[in-house]
Order: structure tokens, then C-alpha cells, then sequence
């Protein structure tokens, strides 16, 4: 069976390179984006090498949609380069960041950036680099638990969220006849760095999180990078248009 490659979008740190090193685990090979940090990107490299996988680190800013074309052509030539390939086979758009503010005090530069980079970002991305997916081939649009169950200060975060789901059944119509599955995963609260760390390291948070969860904590990262990973399995193929929450059952 033929090597798969992944694109992670922010997959130096937290759920994304957690999801990288994942695909690692399971015989694929990834390419990584990252914002600004470098070394953490070349870390995550190095570990997914370690595991016995080919990797990559590319630049990208998810908010200016004006560079993807570019960053299109700088993944058509790693994949000449490392792989001699003209395809990739999994897209995970995962990167991001996330604002907690109130509906009422939400400025328009923070509902702007939110739009960039969940929604605009998701969709002229995928758009730029569908020639290089590959037949038969996945995208997962990352999403969140905050669109089914809402906790004030997620308002404009959330509503970015909840238009990537729907645009994932559009994708999953749309590309049906190339044979590419389109699904969402929405983890709950995780703890990661996401929102400057606050459910990993504040204590109280954490608290409420595991006590709204039917199984009593919090999630960690590889609860989700290990989900996505299985996800993209030949076993999951004929799962599509989906959204599959991962939050060990949050309020219900």
C-alpha cells in the first residue's frame, strides 16, 4: 500500500502536530504549516522523521488569502522534491486561533480576524490547493463543540465554526465526483495552548470542563490527533459529510 501525505495547517504545535505525528504513527507522510514559529515547526519534523515518516515545514498565514497561491506552488514543488509526486492525499485545515469576548464587546478587527482565519482562510485554501489533492482523496475542516452547545464569549469564534460546517457538506457535494470525502471533526475542551492555554492551566476552568463531561475530564490532544489519524483510515472511506464530535460527551 502506497505511502499516503498529509497537509496539517498549523501542525507545529498543539492538536495539529498532534494530529501530524498521528498520521506519522499510521504510515503517513506530512507536510506541516506554521505562522511564525520556525523551530517549533522544525521540531515537529523531526519527531515525525524519528517515527520513520517523511515530513515538511511550510510558511503559511491562514488570514492573507492573497499567499495561497504562492504557498500552492510551494507545495507542488516539495512534493516533486521530496516525494516526486504531483499529489497530496489528506488536507486537515486545523490552524487558527480563537477570541473570548463577549457578543456585545466583540470589535469588528476581532470578528474580521476570526473570518480570515476560519472561514475565508478555510475556503480560498482548499479552493488553491484542490488541483493537488489526489483523487479519492480526504479533507477534514476542524470545528468545535461550541456549535452545538454555546458558552458566552465564543460568539464570533463559534459562528466561524458553524459556517465551516456547513460548508463541508457543500465540499463533500461537490467533490463527491472525484471520489474526495469531506467530514468535520469538533473537539471539545482540550488542553492545549488554544486561548492562551486557559482549560490546561486554569484550574477552575478545568474543573467545570471535566464536570459538564460524561467522562470526567478534560480532553488532551491526543484525543483528537489520534481520532483524525483513524478518521483517515481506508477503514473510515465511506464516512462522509459528517460531523463527528470528539469532547467525551460535553453537556449532555
Amino acid at each position: 500500500m502506497s505511502t499516503k501525505i498529509a497537509i496539517v495547517t498549523g501542525g507545529s504545535r498543539g492538536l495539529g502536530k498532534n494530529t501530524a505525528l498521528n498520521l506519522a504513527k499510521k504510515g503517513n507522510d506530512v507536510i506541516i504549516t506554521y505562522h511564525s514559529k520556525l523551530a517549533e515547526a522544525n521540531e515537529a519534523v523531526k519527531e515525525i522523521e524519528q517515527l520513520g515518516q517523511k515530513a515538511v515545514a511550510l510558511q503559511l498565514n491562514v488570514t492573507d488569502s492573497k499567499s495561497f497561491s504562492a504557498f500552492a506552488a510551494q507545495v507542488k514543488t516539495a512534493l516533486k522534491q521530496k516525494w516526486n509526486s504531483d499529489h497530496f492525499d489528506f488536507l486537515i485545515n486545523n490552524a487558527g486561533t480563537g477570541v473570548h469576548v463577549s457578543f456585545a464587546e466583540t470589535s469588528e478587527v476581532q470578528f474580521d480576524q476570526m473570518v480570515n482565519e476560519h472561514l475565508k482562510g478555510v475556503f480560498f485554501l482548499t479552493q488553491k490547493l484542490l488541483p493537488l489533492i489526489a483523487d479519492g482523496g480526504r479533507i477534514v475542516n476542524v470545528s468545535s463543540g461550541l456549535t452545538r452547545f454555546a458558552l458566552p464569549g465564543y460568539a464570533a469564534y463559534a459562528t466561524m465554526k458553524g459556517a465551516i460546517e456547513t460548508l463541508t457538506k457543500y465540499l463533500a457535494k461537490e467533490l463527491g465526483a472525484r471520489g474526495i470525502a469531506v467530514n468535520v471533526v469538533a473537539p471539545g475542551a482540550i488542553e492545549t495552548d488554544f486561548s492562551g492555554g486557559a482549560v490546561r492551566d486554569n484550574e477552575q476552568l478545568n474543573s467545570f470542563v471535566a464536570g459538564q463531561t460524561a467522562l470526567g475530564r478534560a480532553g488532551l490532544p491526543d484525543d483528537i490527533g489520534g481520532m483524525i489519524a483513524s478518521l483517515l483510515s481506508d477503514d473510515n472511506r465511506w464516512v462522509n459529510a459528517q460531523r463527528i464530535e470528539a469532547s467525551g460527551g460535553m453537556f449532555i
